[in-house]
């Protein structure tokens, strides 16, 4: 059975309802909002949509001048080649959690901090008055170990406490790593790193 207008049971189906079969308690401790999966049209099964591929630095920079930070926030990960693309790392993220946090387009690093300490924003405080007006560096800091400033007002890409928001749509504007992958991408980016985010 190869063409896709075949009907009956191939292999393919056979291995992909056993794979459902033992993914599915995994499966069920995510929430019905949790936008980590999604349904393909009418068949019922749900995927994650992360999808990581190594891309080419060309159709989105002009050079790699102080390094190249690419976000794609459709597939939640973040690309990064050095000046001399010696260093090329593909880092998976999370994003933000919806279309009025997201901002897109060209931006670059304008400080790099740390042990950053967190203030939420003033519209977070709106949203979530209950939320500590300051979080020092440390644990359980939203920021992570390190955070890269960007030249957009409270936008970073930074560390996170709660790996659980790691390929998902969880941010509120930022874009977030695990710290172990930020402190990697910390100690290769520098000021002047350009970043796009698609």
């Amino acid at each position: 059975m190869s063409g896709p207008d075949r009907r009956g049971i191939s292999r393919r189906t056979v291995l992909g309802g056993v794979a459902s079969g033992i993914a599915a308690p995994a499966l069920a401790q995510n929430t019905p909002d949790s936008t980590e999966f999604e349904t393909a049209a009418g068949d019922g099964v749900r995927r994650n949509i992360s999808s990581f591929r190594t891309l080419d630095w060309r159709p989105y920079f002009n050079d790699t001048r102080n390094g190249a930070i690419l976000v794609d926030l459709t597939s939640r990960a973040l690309h990064f080649w050095n000046e001399d693309r010696s260093i090329y790392r593909l880092y998976p993220t999370s994003v933000p959690m919806s279309e009025d946090l997201t901002r897109r387009g060209r931006t670059e690093v304008v400080r790099k901090v740390e042990g950053p300490s967190w203030r939420p924003t003033p519209a977070m405080r709106a949203r979530n008055p209950e939320w500590p007006e300051y979080v020092p560096p440390g644990p359980d800091n939203p920021l992570g170990t390190h955070a890269l400033y960007l030249s957009w007002e409270f936008y970073r890409i930074h560390g996170t406490h709660d790996t659980r928001k790691i390929g998902r749509r969880s941010s509120n504007g930022c874009v977030g790593l695990y710290n172990e992958h930020i402190a990697e991408l910390f100690s290769h980016a520098r000021l002047g790193t350009q970043v796009l985010l698609i």
